[in-house]
């Protein structure tokens, strides 16, 4: 029985639908409806399937039948909406007077790049959605560092957290090299929150990642992912099976900072900056950063393999984990819709110039990476639907010779290096 304001109730009983009036002078309204109007119609499945009844539709139907809600109802539910996520996104992106997204420094900086000689363990913490995160599994990769630098990998919660979960073999990729969440290595902790609040003195603040731990002293010792690639790259050469490798020489400083300059706020930062605007001019400052800059990079990739010419660097390795994203998320959830990186003649063929050497494909999941998006993401896919996967992005697509070789002096060596 379902009582209204109006002392209207609805029987339910199992042969028919009653609609009763308490009221003698409405009593004409008195009606016997067949349950066949709204849960057994053969022809109509959609809100029956496998015979399942689904009570919202029914009582939508009751009471407005074909037609849509009333105006008013409508106008609350957006405004009641529109308040409750303006309250979500001030605590999952922060924004500016003019409804711009301003990223939160990172809490722990590295001071030096070689860490004291007092941390014996260093252990990783990622998730695999995270591009900042993703920088330091493919630097970590190229040079060597898998068994001196352990990694433990997070998966987004259900309240939006960062929590650790093993998943059952039958869950985990076909390809046993493509990283998959993982339990708490070190710590035991069910979630990433937990680990931070180890540390000497607590910790209320927010629970990001990368996060570079101190295993003895249980310590963050970083949180900002580019000091991280930093350290891997010239820091812990003694721990690397690659210690050749130098993904940032000093001939080339300069210049991958500049590159840096550029990238950083309109690119990696850029793509937030237009999923998280809050304001329609916020987004269309970003929207206009982001291709102008994409433009000028296709541009100058038309003619140079690489950002820095013919040395891979660290800042090919930051604009790469932005781009391996853009038309598996960027392009759709976060409203980057003017171009396809697909559409691009030179910055698709170079991400997959990238995507080959050796061990990089290796740390990308895509379908985790759209997973920690669409589904962690409540505020912008409410619904938590995740689209299918783009044909572009699909491993065997990328795996395609790009054909940026010849634009190398030194060819396919810069791969050897690797």
């Amino acid at each position: 029985m379902i009582k209204t304001k109006a002392m209207h109730s609805i029987s339910l009983p199992s042969s028919r639908l009653l609609l009763h009036s308490t009221s003698k002078t409405t009593s004409k309204l008195a009606c016997h409806v067949s349950p066949r109007m709204f849960f057994n119609n053969s022809n109509n499945n959609s809100g029956n399937r496998n015979g399942n009844l689904n009570p919202i539709n029914s009582i939508s139907k009751l009471l407005w039948g074909a037609s849509l809600p009333p105006g008013l109802l409508i106008s609350s539910v957006r405004a009641t909406w529109t308040s409750t996520w303006q309250i979500m996104m001030s605590q999952l992106a922060p924004s500016d007077p003019s409804g711009g997204y301003t990223r939160p420094p990172s809490k722990f900086r590295l001071k030096c790049q070689n860490p004291t000689s007092a941390i014996t363990k260093l252990h990783l913490y990622v998730s695999l959605p995270c591009p900042w995160a993703h920088r330091t599994l493919i630097v970590r990769a190229l040079k060597g560092l898998e068994e001196a630098v352990p990694v433990s990998i997070t998966t987004h919660g259900f309240d939006g957290s960062w929590e650790f979960k093993d998943i059952p073999d039958k869950d985990k990729s076909m390809d046993n090299d493509i990283p998959v969440p993982t339990m708490d290595k070190v710590n035991g902790c069910r979630n990433l929150k937990e680990v931070y609040k180890l540390r000497k003195g607590g910790y209320d603040g927010r629970a990001t990642v990368p996060m570079l731990w101190d295993v003895d002293n249980k310590e963050v010792v970083c949180n900002e992912s580019y000091d991280i690639i930093e350290l891997f790259n010239s820091g812990l050469n003694r721990l690397a099976l690659n210690p050749g490798l130098d993904l940032s020489p000093v001939e080339l400083k300069e210049e991958i900072e500049e590159w840096n300059r550029e990238i950083y706020p309109n690119v990696n930062n850029g793509v937030y900056r237009c999923g998280f605007a809050q304001s329609q001019e916020a987004y269309d400052v970003a929207v206009t950063g982001l291709f102008s800059t994409l433009d000028r990079i296709d541009d100058h990739l038309g003619s140079s393999r690489y950002l820095c010419g013919d040395r891979l660097t660290l800042a090919d390795i930051c604009l790469f984990t932005t781009l391996i994203r853009f038309d598996l998320v960027y392009n759709v959830l976060f409203k980057c819709t003017k171009k396809k990186l697909l559409e691009y003649s030179n910055l698709h063929g170079y991400m997959c110039d990238i995507y080959q050497i050796p061990k990089v494909a290796a740390t990308c999941n895509f379908p985790e990476i759209m997973d920690g998006y669409y589904q962690l993401l409540f505020p912008l896919n409410p619904g938590g639907i995740r689209p299918v996967m783009p044909s572009g992005c699909e491993h065997n697509f990328l795996s395609r010779p790009p054909e940026r070789e010849s634009m190398s002096s030194v060819g396919k060596s810069v791969q050897h290096v690797l």
